[in-house]
């Protein structure tokens, strides 16, 4: 005989409740059926090591939205190897065309698409006014409708990710709150950025996130201007740093990895990585897309400064 605890009295495993209030777990978010790729835009040569960097960058933006869309166009692609940012956007909107005429051929009932067929998202730190002309450029050429956003910084997390690849390479303490120190660590670091002035003025915005997190100077410079890595070297010295290190405000396609090898030359100490994959460049491009349809939640928060 059944009764509210289950047959012979067992018990019956119910559903928890949903906690109520503002601490309550948030509703699990997912791409909207039909929801316009996201596609990434890569500057830069294409090689081997910029398609794995893209590839990483694009797998952690589908792990953090279940059944996104996401692709990935080379600025200086070859429509072979390394698909154009223009072949990509085409295809896509080639793509929702098919899907469309299929379903009305099937005599299903489904209004035309409309809205964007993509939201571009460059992979970029910061602004560089010369690449982004050739993305906006390759929008236009490939006669869909797609969306623009801007590039992934100024943000906290980008700054938690320069705090990491410095500690990667002996030029930080990884948190300040523990009590050990780092033989290497820069008393004064020097964060370089192209784009020129305008990237550079964005570059310090992050800079001063990321001073807050190490206690030294930061003071932002630019790769592309010629004496702008020694004459940041020098105004860091003058006001009593002594052990300088250079971060690459660059997530890397975008410059050759040569010209950071001679700005640390040029300001004679030691460089880091650039950002490369580092997982907020994952959460940070996912999160231009979102925005940009209106279906994010909030942006990615940055990790409380140590």
């Amino acid at each position: 005989m059944s009764s509210p605890t289950g047959p012979a009295g067992l018990p019956v495993r119910m559903p928890r409740p949903r906690q109520p209030g503002r601490h309550r777990r948030p509703e699990p978010l997912a791409a909207p059926e039909g929801a316009p790729a996201l596609v990434l835009a890569v500057p830069g040569t294409p090689s081997a090591a910029t398609r794995s960097l893209a590839e990483e960058v694009v797998s952690i933006a589908r792990s953090e939205l279940p059944g996104l869309d996401a692709r990935i166009g080379y600025l200086d692609g070859d429509d072979a190897e390394f698909p154009t940012l223009q072949s990509v956007l085409a295809h896509a909107g080639e793509e929702r065309t098919a899907r469309y005429e299929q379903a009305r051929a099937a005599g299903l009932d489904v209004k035309e698409p409309e809205g964007p067929v993509a939201v571009v998202v460059p992979l970029l730190a910061g602004p560089d006014s010369a690449l982004l002309r050739v993305v906006r450029q390759a929008v236009m050429d490939s006669r869909v409708a797609a969306d623009l956003t801007d590039v992934l910084g100024p943000h906290p997390l980008l700054a938690e990710a320069l705090h990491v690849r410095l500690s990667e390479a002996g030029l930080a303490r990884a948190d300040r709150a523990r009590l050990f120190t780092v033989a290497t660590a820069a008393d004064g670091i020097i964060l370089a950025s192209v784009g020129g002035d305008e990237a550079v003025q964005a570059a310090g915005i992050t800079g001063m996130l990321l001073a807050a997190r190490l206690a030294v100077p930061v003071m932002a410079a630019a790769l592309d201007q010629e004496g702008s890595i020694a004459s940041v070297a020098e105004q860091l010295r003058a006001s009593g740093s002594q052990q300088l290190a250079l971060a690459p405000y660059l997530i890397g396609p975008e410059i050759d990895p040569g010209l950071i090898e001679e700005a640390a030359k040029e300001a004679g100490c030691s460089a880091a990585e650039a950002l490369g994959p580092y997982p907020a460049i994952g959460k940070l491009a996912l999160a231009k897309y979102t925005t940009a349809l209106g279906i994010a939640p909030q942006q990615p928060q940055g990790a409380p400064t140590r």
